[in-house]
């Protein structure tokens, strides 16, 4: 089947992928998948029909909704039960904590006492079971007749309940206005009536304040999908640019290395050059910091001196060479004469000491 065959329309795309991202989103899906598999986005706008943003088939949803809202009845029953249950017990606990430190009225130990076997009766009556088998023995032996039997007078027990239900009520309030002063601090200074008052409005602020938590947790997760599929994207992005900048300089590298190694040389020339005209410079700075003008003078004075001197020695050195030359034209007779005058001074010499010593020894 070619793909040809169906084509989806731009619109059709921004909604698929409105839908892929809110009720489908492992769907992680661009334009360009869209437009490679054209029937594969029909398919998933067929499917996007039958489900919700949970996921969930339509009717599994509203089964689940109609099972979500028994078992939050049961629970509200649950913790009705519970909760009565609870501040029964807390009465009873604080009974015992009274007896301990305070001295009680007879009319509070009656109340106290009726509850607590009413109470205990009513438990042990539900361990027997709401009714036994004649094959299955009663618990050690215990019927409910005899468990009946234990529970406190009628006129008792309803003298009982009518109290119990004043004390719930004070116990319930109490536990009210604790949760107030919980949530809101500055009510716990507020008098009765008030605390009354904003405890009407609490179950609401609640309810508001715990919409407001589930809304941030939805826009939370709908934001981390969009991170997701902007990460995606910024992915396959960057891999693109890598190829482009790889592209770039298999291509370009080459045309571009001579230029940029003639410039380099360029600089390093010019930057050698002037390292140079700076280190003259600074010889200059010493030199002129060290030689003043006077020292200048001399040093010149004394060179022009030395100049003249080196002159009159090269004058001298030339008449010397002149004559020596004229002396080599003679050849070997010039050398025999100069070994001849030689002996002769040295034997002059020898004669002079010995006749000085002569002289000495007979002075």
């Amino acid at each position: 089947m070619a793909s040809g065959d169906f084509c989806l329309p731009r619109e059709g795309m921004e909604v698929l992928q409105q839908v892929c991202s809110r009720q489908l989103p492992p769907c992680n899906l661009n334009e360009e998948d869209l437009l490679q598999n054209p029937y594969f986005s029909k398919l998933l706008l067929s499917l996007a029909q039958h489900v919700d943003e949970s996921g969930l088939s339509l009717t599994l949803a509203k089964e689940q909704a109609q099972a979500w809202k028994e078992v939050q009845l049961h629970k509200a029953a649950w913790l009705r039960s519970e909760i009565l249950q609870r501040v029964i017990q807390e009465l009873l606990v604080d009974y015992y904590v009274k007896t301990q430190n305070t001295n009680l009225t007879s009319e509070d130990r009656k109340f106290h006492e009726t509850l607590e076997q009413r109470l205990l009766v009513t438990e042990l009556t539900q361990l027997l079971g709401p009714s036994q088998e004649k094959e299955m023995p009663s618990l050690l032996g215990v019927e409910k007749a005899d468990l009946l039997e234990l529970m406190p007078p009628s006129e008792d027990f309803l003298w009982m309940r009518a109290r119990l239900q004043l004390e719930v009520e004070e116990q319930l309030k109490k536990k009210c206005f604790t949760l107030l002063c919980y949530h809101d601090p500055s009510s716990d200074s507020d008098s009765e009536t008030l605390k009354a008052a904003k405890m009407w409005k609490l179950a609401e602020v609640l309810v508001s304040e715990k919409q407001q938590c589930q809304d941030t947790k939805r826009q939370q997760k709908e934001r981390r999908v969009l991170l997701e599929k902007q990460s995606a994207t910024y992915s396959q992005v960057l891999l693109r640019c890598l190829a482009l900048l790889q592209r770039l300089l298999q291509e370009h590298r080459l045309k571009t290395q001579s230029e940029l190694d003639r410039i380099n040389a360029q600089y390093l020339e010019i930057k050698c050059s002037a390292m140079v005209l700076k280190l003259r410079m600074e010889e200059l700075k010493i030199l002129s910091d060290t030689y003043t003008a006077e020292k200048v003078e001399v040093h010149r004075l004394i060179r022009d001196r030395l100049e003249g001197a080196i002159r009159l020695q090269e004058q001298d050195m030339e008449k010397s060479r002149q004559i020596l030359n004229t002396y080599e034209v003679l050849g070997e007779e010039f050398d025999r004469l100069v070994k001849e005058y030689t002996q002769l001074k040295q034997a002059t010499e020898n004669k002079r000491w010995a006749l000085q010593e002569f002289n000495k020894a007979y002075n």
